[in-house]
């Protein structure tokens, strides 16, 4: 049995992972470390788990308790902890933030998309668990990566839940904003490029076209709805064929000939990806939760296979159709 902690237990993605790990068969949560929070119950915070837990939160971190610990903290947050303390040498560490991401120097942590990462994760125990916009953007372009087939430029739109942007509420979160509203941000500038671009050049290091990204503020709660289109000089058929070649291995991946919906992945850890061909032009719908496969239940997913369980353990979770 995995025991885990959790640093940062109280806001979205550490309440996702509590609900994963509450009913996962191979793990047993240690401490939920909240210093605001301590000694209050988990299900005072979040409130759809009364009854399925009487954890309470704790100020202390006991390491030595636990075999991997998840980092639910905000940005920045992740690499100062990492400083601050010392861990046994023998815990795993999974951070959910923006800060281990990219490469650089003396950066050991693992990229963690399984897509294309799987045997790297399998290896490491440090992990960097992928942006949520990045994680269905990935899943939208890398198999033509793959290929070495991204030949111009990528434009691409994706639509967010409102939990993307955290559990404090701003200006552009709160609900008399959000409902029955869309909005852009961050357009050509947003933080998750960087590692979208290292992804896509890991699989095809000649890639040096533009990547036009415009992320929508959404007015649901839940649920990336990602369109994307390039330049694509193959049959319709030719491009299924590929993405389902590589996606052949991957169990939470599903390429469909059916135009999908946000609900068929919302509570779930699925991905579901559409392709449509439009003159030279091949389109890539890619649909995830933001808070599952892009944050907390991909997290878990990482753990499963940096312990060498199977891969969808825990993972079995049903979409709302309504």
């Amino acid at each position: 049995m995995i025991k885990v902690g959790i640093i940062g237990g109280a806001g979205y993605t550490a309440g996702e992972l509590l609900r994963i790990l509450i009913n996962h068969p191979d793990a047993e949560i240690g401490f939920v470390q909240s210093s605001s929070n301590a000694r209050n119950l988990i299900s005072d915070v979040h409130i759809d788990l009364l009854g399925e837990s009487n954890l309470k939160f704790t100020a202390e971190m006991p390491f030595e308790l636990v075999d991997v610990i998840f980092l639910c903290m905000g940005h920045g947050k992740s690499k100062e902890f990492m400083e601050e303390n010392t861990l046994p040498e023998s815990l795993s560490v999974i951070d959910l933030s923006h800060d281990f991401r990219l490469k650089r120097a003396g950066n050991d942590f693992v990229y963690g998309l399984p897509e294309i990462n799987r045997e790297k994760i399998k290896a490491t125990q440090k992990i960097a668990n992928p942006g949520c916009f990045a994680t269905g953007i990935q899943l939208a372009l890398l198999p033509l990566a793959a290929n070495n087939l991204l030949t111009d430029e990528i434009h691409v739109q994706a639509i967010t839940g409102s939990t993307g942007a955290g559990q404090n509420p701003t200006a552009t979160s709160h609900f008399s904003w959000r409902n029955n509203n869309l909005s852009a941000y961050k357009i050509f500038q947003h933080q998750h490029e960087g590692e979208i671009l290292e992804s896509l050049t890991q699989l095809q290091p000649t890639f040096n076209n533009g990547f036009n990204f415009v992320p929508i503020r959404g007015n649901h709660t839940r649920g990336i709805f990602t369109s994307a289109y390039t330049k694509f000089s193959g049959t319709i058929k030719e491009a299924k064929e590929i993405y389902s070649s590589f996606y052949s291995g991957h169990p939470f991946v599903f390429v469909v000939d059916k135009n999908p919906a946000l609900k068929q992945v919302v509570n779930t850890n699925k991905v579901v990806v559409y392709l449509e061909k439009h003159g030279n032009k091949l389109v890539i719908i890619s649909l995830i939760d933001n808070l599952v496969k892009g944050a907390s239940g991909q997290a878990v997913q990482n753990m499963n296979l940096m312990f060498g369980l199977n891969e969808k353990a825990g993972l079995n979770l049903k979409p709302v159709a309504f």
